[in-house]
């Protein structure tokens, strides 16, 4: 689902519920729901000048009305010794409201409230009234590409109603993902924006901030996760364009409110290495196995990769070989190949094997998490395929075929599910097996590569392609693909025709299953 489909859904769910409510409290007075009296003439007369503004039909009559209460209900807490007292407060609020002067609604609520905590829940019904349709008025200016006024609107509703998190949450995502000029004056997307422009650094400042805002709105249980999203927000944003240190801060923080969140243990684990924190990077790594019993396999395999990206990569041992041979071969007297080769294999084999002290605990973490997840989600391809090519790294030869096989029943028709049974294989030393699959691989009719896998809460989708990488158009052929839930169960299942695909080409598909409690595929030939 799109950010604008979101709000859209959000939109129309508060058109439905509030604004009848709204534009009924505008025709019919309502007296305060909490006790307290105007207990002065002054505010007496601008209750009643409000009421008679709320139920006129003629313009200006109730121009009149709300000039009069504005009036009488200003010299009531400025000259007139009424400062103390609730009602003069909410009834100027009330009048803001009516006059659709939200910040002094605002300030004059926020005062009658601290004098009369009873009126809690009154206050908040008005506010939210207030909020409704300036929200909306967000939205539609959002689905509509008008960015700036989607932020000032946003910005307006925030002003009168801080009791929920959509507000902030939305205007948060508007500073993350709206469009800046490039030098030729042309809009370019924010993730390509340069990441050292001050007014994208302002910016995104600015999404931290309303995430952050959106935390203490987000306080009623029933919008636990907004919360929790908006909090991991405030690390996430920094974090994308390589703030590290405010982003470990921010990563820190959350993981002080929510200690079992495994991705934010990865990410900071992450950003620590490239501090070069090692121990407190691998102590976060071996907390995240600690806690899988309390993570979802969604989780643990983001968690998985999140350490996966951060392992450096291999040293380039024929660079530095012929690095070293370049220097040694200036020397004079001069080398022999020989006398070359043996100064200079030290130095590469010293290199790997610091390497692979850093990188290989790192590689077991991983695979330890990958075996956490697939304990939960048994067949989730990417974390099959990515756990087998790590235990192929790290020469754990008693994993990678089983690995593999799980991964062929999944994915069938893809060459890189037989290489990797091929290299199962190869580590048990099998030469007949590796050709045969290597061989099988080559054979293929077509390709499938299933390049997105989505779920929701209704359903789970596919996309890919079927690829012909033959010198010859391709025959037809019949697939079945079967959605599973987290035991295996199959949940789904839809056919798949497989055309005639040209040498050389491509053909996409895309299915859709609309059956909840999907987390994983395969396919098969019918």
């Amino acid at each position: 689902m799109t950010v604008k489909q979101t709000l859209g859904i959000a939109a129309c769910i508060l058109v439905a519920a509030l604004a009848p409510a709204a534009a009924h409290a505008q025709q019919i007075w309502l007296p305060a729901a909490c006790d307290i009296k105007p207990g002065d003439q002054r505010v007496n007369s601008g209750m009643q000048s409000l009421k008679s503004a709320s139920s006129t039909k003629f313009a200006d009559q109730r121009a009149k009305d709300l000039k009069d209460a504005e009036r009488v209900l200003t010299q009531a807490v400025t000259t007139g010794n009424q400062d103390k007292n609730p009602a003069a407060w909410y009834y100027l609020g009330r009048y803001y409201l009516m006059a659709g002067e939200l910040g002094g609604a605002d300030s004059a609520l926020t005062k009658a409230q601290a004098l009369a905590s009873a009126c809690k829940d009154d206050i908040a019904l008005y506010r939210r009234q207030a909020w409704v349709p300036v929200f909306n008025a967000g939205v539609q200016a959002w689905q509509a590409g008008n960015t700036d006024s989607a932020i000032a609107s946003f910005r307006r509703a925030n002003q009168i109603y801080q009791a929920e998190p959509l507000g902030f949450v939305y205007i948060a995502n508007l500073f993350v993902s709206r469009e800046e000029p490039d030098s030729a004056g042309r809009k370019t997307d924010a993730a390509k924006y340069h990441a050292d422009s001050l007014v994208y650094a302002t910016r995104i400042d600015s999404a931290a901030k309303y995430f952050r805002l959106a935390i203490p709105a987000a306080s009623d249980p029933k919008y636990a996760k907004d919360r929790r999203d908006a909090f991991f927000n405030v690390a996430r944003v920094y974090h994308s364009v390589k703030r590290n240190a405010e982003a470990a801060a921010a990563y820190r923080e959350y993981i002080g409110a929510y200690p079992n969140d495994v991705q934010a243990m990865a990410s900071l684990a992450g950003l620590y290495l490239l501090a070069d924190k090692r121990d407190s990077a691998m102590a976060l790594y071996a907390a995240i196995v600690g806690h899988a019993d309390s993570a979802s396999s969604e989780e643990l395999f983001g968690a998985a990769q999140a350490v996966l990206s951060g392992i450096p990569s291999s040293p380039d041992t024929a660079d530095l070989e012929a690095a070293c041979g370049k220097a040694q071969k200036k020397k004079n007297p001069a080398l022999t190949a020989r006398q070359v080769s043996a100064r200079c294999q030290p130095a590469v084999v010293d290199t790997m094997r610091k390497y692979h002290a850093l990188a290989d605990p790192q590689y077991r973490l991983v695979a330890q998490t990958y075996e956490a997840g697939l304990a939960k989600n048994p067949y989730f391809r990417d974390a099959l395929y990515n756990l087998a090519g790590i235990s192929y790294l790290i020469g754990d030869s008693s994993k990678v075929l089983p690995l593999a096989q799980r991964l062929y029943a999944v994915d069938p028709l893809n060459r890189t599910s037989l290489a990797k049974i091929a290299g199962g294989w190869q580590l048990l030393g099998k030469k007949d097996s590796v050709l045969y699959y290597l061989t099988l691989a080559d054979s293929l009719p077509v390709e499938v590569t299933v390049g997105s896998f989505t779920t929701t809460e209704q359903g789970a989708g596919v996309e890919g392609l079927f690829s012909n990488f033959h010198s010859k158009p391709s025959r037809p052929l019949k697939l079945m693909f079967e959605f599973l839930d987290g035991k295996g169960n199959v949940v789904a299942t839809l056919p798949q025709d497989v055309p005639e695909v040209g040498a050389g080409g491509n053909k996409s598909f895309k299915l859709k299953a609309d059956q909840p409690g999907i987390v994983a595929w395969r396919y098969k030939r019918s």
